[in-house]
């Protein structure tokens, strides 16, 4: 009995090794489109509804707005629409003064598919919705490379987050984690010509399909693996814009990390069991993109958890060498190679000494993680927030 599981916990660990290794590799042989290089958009210049849900999100909101109006885009062809869910009065009387669209929206149980769908009604007067979090900021010429992308063809595209604040070693950590995931699961899909899995926000679609795509959606949380599921089975690749810049803060401390964790992590398990046969049908239908997001991309756990239980195992089985199948080397080779992947996909920049401050947080970050899996049960049927503060 011990000999199987050692076998199927092995078999799941080189999959996930093979798997990072091969996309971390392949990311980079990533190239940026060609119609990017040109530094202006050409005419004609789509009509953009820049969507910002904001939940409590008095202490950003403001300021995050005022950032929104700053685009290298003409005033005339993008509109900044903040939904205002449960914010203060004194937040929403600062808000009126800007030129923005203010849509204040009160739900019985807020979540973001509600608050987009009331925002989405307001209008048919564009052709892109870009989606952001209370807590983005997009680079100054973010709409003009959308425009040139939707310009070209595209429909579905999800932009390059990366870190607003490096200010304690937990920021830093989801900051490395972010673009991680950028380098291998986003890059490394492109590179491949697979579709690239969106993330929630920075975000932009074809406003009419996003519409009619919304309006049959109800998730409290993870709206965003349902929204990329159908697209795909419409047939409508979503790519990745690495030019495409949005800054989007990160959490400070464990006690954060971990609630944001426990609503991710709720999400992925549902519609990791919801998506399975979807995505194992796709593949004998020719959907790869489909197939890879719901199937070989989502059934992996969290990349700490990966981390950490392969150390663990490794030092066990060094330890109890006598009492095991498998040696030592061929789980401290799975190990290796998956660290490998991982500092293939680490920007450069993140070479200092802020790195080190952030793999001494990795056992704390692996605890919060086991933590979070005990916080799962109804942590999908209620709103979770995530308190900002940048």
């Amino acid at each position: 009995m011990i000999f199987w599981i050692e076998i199927i916990v092995f078999t799941y660990f080189l999959w996930v090794v093979l798997y990072n290794l091969f996309l971390s590799i392949a990311a980079l042989f990533y190239r940026n489109p060609k119609f990017l290089k040109t530094v202006t958009s050409p005419q004609p210049l789509n009509r953009i509804a820049v969507f910002i849900p904001s939940y409590k999100e008095d202490s950003v909101i403001v300021n995050v707005a005022k950032h929104a109006l700053k685009q290298d885009y003409p005033k005339s062809k993008y509109d900044v629409i903040v939904i205002a869910d449960s914010l203060k009065e004194s937040t929403i009387k600062e808000l009126n003064e800007l030129n923005i669209t203010l849509h204040v929206v009160q739900f019985e149980k807020s979540t973001k598919v509600k608050s987009l769908n009331s925002a989405l009604a307001l209008s048919d007067d564009y052709e892109i919705a870009v989606i952001l979090d209370a807590d983005n900021v997009m680079e100054s010429r973010f709409l003009s490379i959308i425009d040139q992308c939707f310009q070209n063809g595209w429909r579905a595209i999800q932009g390059r987050r990366v870190a607003k604040n490096l200010n304690t070693s937990f920021a830093v950590l989801d900051g490395l984690s972010e673009a991680i995931n950028n380098h291998i699961f986003r890059q490394g899909c492109a590179a491949l010509g697979l579709s690239s899995p969106i993330i929630g926000s920075g975000m932009a679609y074809e406003y009419s399909t996003l519409k009619k795509v919304m309006k049959s959606m109800d998730a409290v949380g993870g709206f965003d693996k349902v929204l990329q599921a159908v697209l795909l089975q419409m047939r409508i690749k979503i790519y990745y814009v690495k030019q495409g810049i949005v800054f989007d803060e990160k959490v400070e401390n464990s006690d954060v990390f971990k609630n944001q964790r426990t609503r991710w992590i709720s999400s992925h398990y549902i519609y990791l069991r919801k998506l399975f046969l979807t995505g194992v049908e796709s593949l004998f239908k020719g959907q790869l993109s489909l197939f890879n997001i719901t199937v070989l991309m989502s059934f992996q756990l969290p990349r700490i958890l990966n981390i950490g239980i392969l150390f663990i195992i490794s030092i066990s089985v060094l330890l109890l060498s006598n009492y095991t199948t498998i040696p030592f080397y061929y789980w401290a080779g799975c190990l290796f190679f998956y660290l490998t992947g991982i500092a293939l996909a680490i920007p450069s920049s993140y070479y200092n000494r802020k790195l080190f401050s952030a793999v001494i947080q990795l056992p704390r970050a692996f605890c919060s993680m086991l933590a979070a899996h005990l916080k799962l049960k109804n942590a999908n049927k209620k709103f979770i927030h995530t308190p900002h503060k940048h």
